[in-house]
């Protein structure tokens, strides 16, 4: 049996392989999917266009969706009309988005706030400045700087799958002390 610290170790490496292959969002809940038994194939399908803020679009980014991705197969409603269950779930997805980007100063050491957890702003924070990644060109210096190195995007995929995988198992826990 793995304890918690081993699980979240592994989906951390587990998600910062995956973007080896592109695909933050995809990385990231894949590696929870795994680690936890939770979703589908169909799921993890769906996640393919949010990937670098959005279609690569520098939004959200991407990493940070797939972990809330997960967190919602676990926290979520099933039913549209059970708002009781949707309103509950808004408190564990604000804690996830915070511990991730304390994380990511945290883990990265970046100098001042992250004001928020577009792709573009954590570009900034770790390469020097954005990137326009549907623009070949840029998407090509995005690469050069070491977007898909260890200690770029690949990290920023760890970190997500992380938080991702805390709040995952301290949701589960909470659950059975309820029952």
């Amino acid at each position: 049996m793995s304890t918690n610290d081993e699980r979240i170790q592994r989906a951390k490496k587990n998600a910062h392989e995956n973007d080896r292959h592109s695909g933050c969002s995809q990385g990231v809940l894949l590696s929870l999917q795994e680690e936890f038994g939770i979703g589908n194939n169909e799921v993890f399908k769906a996640a393919t266009v949010l990937s670098g803020g959005v279609a690569r679009h520098g939004e959200t980014c991407g990493a940070l969706i797939g972990a809330l991705m997960a967190l919602g197969l676990v926290v979520g409603r099933e039913k549209m009309e059970d708002t009781e269950v949707y309103r509950d779930s808004m408190e564990p997805s604000a804690d996830l988005i915070d511990r991730f980007k304390d994380e990511l100063k945290k883990q990265f050491g970046f100098e001042g706030e992250l004001n928020g957890t577009l792709c573009r702003q954590i570009h900034e924070k770790i390469y020097g400045r954005p990137f326009d990644m549907t623009d070949p060109d840029d998407y090509q210096a995005f690469l050069d700087a070491g977007g898909h190195g260890d200690s770029g995007c690949l990290k920023v995929c760890g970190i997500a799958a992380q938080v991702g995988a805390e709040k995952i198992l301290e949701s589960m826990q909470d659950r059975e002390t309820d029952t």
